[in-house]
């Protein structure tokens, strides 16, 4: 008779010898971390996580993020011997594995559902993208602030849809990096009880033990930042780790962190060199050495038991399937009771708007002297915010210069107190940021975050992430160029332009007046699997005179003809975005008193113009008019693609300096006269081949 404390020794022996036998197959991987927290994870899974392998998407699921990527074959064994199944592209249930067992044979092979870190939308049950240390635990905190607003949001007496817990596994890198700062502060001051992290105190990082770089309490550094802390002496304790996990569900004031004290798992006995059980394979004599301590068959790879597998389905799969059962029916009777409701939870989970969600956006009526980018999309968010409930968000700590504040009535502050509140507070916290953000859309929400372009350098690592993962998320960029005038080189962005562009999956939104941030509004919303950059202005933007100009609508083609030479037969392309592109009107009528006929191209979105036909690109921007001028008050890094060979752009090729925008303007030649004097040279070159 096999007792279940046999099982579970069963199971987490499976976990271990399926990550030492795929990473030695692979050649390449980390087994020390899944080995040592297989217990830890195991006992989490089976005992404790709300989760349905039927349906890995199921709204009220609790979450649980690998912080610690390299160890992905712990859950990869996990999604495995807990028979998660796969989700399609339309969200269907599909009735194949997450993860099959020659998925873990192919372990960081191509096209294997196991690469080497997690990635969200490849594997079933992943729930976000990890690697980057610090990432998965920063991240978590906006699932858990999702998990409070949606309660506040959906629940109603009686139905109780939002309950969840998050989860987070992390290890001592991720405790070292600054977003983890970042975000557990933050998390403390909120209060996020729904929130915990499981910290496995090795003391391994790669370069050997952490003495070599970090000696402080992490115990008492948590205590400081307001969180439940608790310990476990030995990561093998189920019963600690259960009770510990219990601890948790009834804390109510404070997020917990659970500091698992672990050896990095050396193989045998007699294995002392710590770097490499954590890096790299354990090698195969170690491999059979390890099988033998742990009572296993030493030549057998890949073995998963009899009755792991069922075990596994009737502590966690029975759990998981009575809970969203019992959630389904409820569901069942909220939409009768409250189909408006039910009608935003199944858009918001399908990521669709609701009908109208377009109604009220402003159209701006001509103006010379115009308005900022950053105050026309304030109120362009206002009233996209009157007609989408879940579109919250806020900034760090510049609210008040991005424009990023919900002013309408009834908008709140979400806080401690008030979890429905949609403007958030991140304090300043750039890196942190971006990953809550990253988590409020994981969980379906539609968040944006803003800050001073500048700052996006901070907020690098979880917009690469977001792209990633092709999740939605919204950042709101102020103050975009040399504009920023007497505040200097140190806030004045330069190569911040190129380099968002250069993310993959990333659309960067440059908009030259008032009607333009509209419409880019009216795109960001409509997506569903990238996120965005919208670069707006400190400085007032002249509105252009629509009758007289391009349709502001053209945004959504990424480049459009703004302005064109009678009869569609320009000269000279002068091409320009944002700010730069009533410099370029401006020139345009300059040219035409001397004769010169010039097409200004507004360009917004290069992201976007690259995706339509050849033919409307070809309309834009003519390939046999090769006299063209490309104007920004950025990097000229990337504009030689649409410059051509042999045109000119006038963009920066140094930082900027501390003085009046005017000054700047004229110093570095973001002028019309300068642009005029571009396109007078570009006519008269030769054309190539003469």
């Amino acid at each position: 008779m096999v007792t279940n404390a046999q099982l579970d020794q069963s199971c987490i022996n499976t976990i271990r010898t399926l990550s030492m036998d795929a990473v030695q197959q692979a050649n390449s991987g980390h087994p020390g971390t899944p080995m040592a927290m297989a217990p830890v994870a195991y006992c989490l899974w089976q005992r404790v996580l709300n989760f349905d392998p039927q349906d890995p998407i199921w709204p009220n699921r609790d979450r649980f993020v690998l912080s610690i990527g390299h160890a992905s074959m712990l859950l990869y064994s996990l999604l495995h011997l807990a028979g998660v199944k796969s989700v399609g592209p339309r969200y269907e249930r599909l009735t194949t594995p997450a993860v099959s067992l020659d998925d873990i044979k192919q372990f960081r092979q191509l096209d294997s559902k196991c690469p080497g870190h997690p990635e969200y939308r490849w594997t079933s049950g992943v729930e976000m993208t990890t690697g980057p240390l610090g990432q998965g635990i920063a991240t978590s905190v906006g699932m858990a602030m999702a998990a409070l607003w949606q309660a506040r949001y959906f629940n109603r007496p009686g139905f109780d849809l939002f309950t969840y817990n998050v989860y987070a596994l992390c290890g001592d890198g991720c405790m070292m990096e600054g977003v983890s700062a970042e975000a557990a502060s933050l998390a403390a001051h909120l209060k996020l009880s729904n929130l915990c992290w499981i910290y496995d105190n090795n003391k391994i990082t790669i370069e050997g033990h952490t003495d070599v770089a970090f000696s402080e309490d992490v115990a008492t550094r948590f205590v400081g930042y307001g969180w439940n802390v608790l310990r476990v002496a030995d990561a093998n304790d189920l019963d600690m780790l259960e009770r510990a996990f219990t601890t948790f569900k009834r804390e109510v004031e404070r997020p917990t962190l659970i500091i698992v004290d672990s050896h990095i798992a050396y193989g045998s006995p007699n294995k002392q060199d710590t770097h490499s059980a954590h890096g790299e394979p354990l090698g195969e004599e170690e491999i059979r050495l390890t099988k033998r301590a742990y009572g296993w068959p030493e030549d057998a790879k890949f073995l998963v038991p009899s009755g792991v597998q069922e075990h596994f389905q009737d502590g966690m799969g029975q759990r998981g399937k009575t809970a969203r059962a019992a959630w389904t029916a409820m569901f069942e009777d909220y939409k009768k009771q409250f189909p408006d409701l039910a009608d935003h939870l199944s858009r918001m989970q399908h990521r669709e708007l609701p009908d109208g969600w377009d109604k009220g956006l402003p159209v701006f009526p001509p103006d010379v002297k115009g308005m900022a980018g950053r105050e026309a999309s304030g109120k362009v968010l206002n009233a996209v915010a009157k007609n989408v409930p879940w579109l919250l968000g806020g900034s760090a700590d510049l609210a008040p210069s991005t424009k990023t504040r919900l002013t309408f009535e009834g908008t709140t502050d979400f806080t401690s107190q008030d979890r429905g509140g949609r403007n958030l507070h991140f304090g300043v916290r750039e890196h942190a940021m971006g990953a809550i953000l990253n988590g409020l859309s994981l969980s379906k929400m539609r968040p944006y975050g803003s800050g001073f372009l500048i700052f996006s350098d901070y907020a690098r690592g979880a917009i690469r992430l977001s792209s990633l993962m092709e999740i939605p998320t919204i950042h709101v960029f102020t103050h975009d160029s040399i504009g920023v005038g007497e505040d200097g080189p140190t806030h004045q962005p330069i190569e911040q332009l190129a380099s968002l562009r250069a993310i993959p999956h990333h659309i960067v939104l440059r908009p030259a007046d008032a009607n333009e941030v509209t419409e880019a509004w009216r795109v960001i919303m409509q997506l569903k699997h990238e996120p965005v950059a919208l670069i707006l202005t400190r400085q007032a933007l002249p509105t252009f005179d629509r009758s007289q100009y391009g349709p502001a609508s053209g945004l959504a083609q990424g480049a459009y003809v703004l302005s064109d030479a009678p009869g569609g037969k320009p000269d000279v392309l002068l091409l320009a975005s944002g700010s730069e592109v009533s410099l370029c009107l401006a020139a345009a009528q300059q040219l035409a008193a001397s004769g010169v006929k010039a097409r200004v191209v507004s360009m917004p979105s290069w992201e976007l113009f690259e995706r339509q036909p050849q033919a409307y690109r070809d309309e834009v921007i003519p390939p046999g008019i090769t006299a063209r001028v490309c104007v920004e008050q950025a990097s000229t890094f990337g504009w030689d693609r649409y410059a051509g060979l042999t045109g000119e752009i006038i963009g920066m090729t140094s930082f900027g300096a501390s003085a009046p925008f005017k000054d700047l303007q004229k110093k570095f030649g973001f002028t019309a006269d300068q642009i005029v004097a571009a396109a007078q040279r570009q006519i008269q070159k030769p054309a190539r081949g003469s």
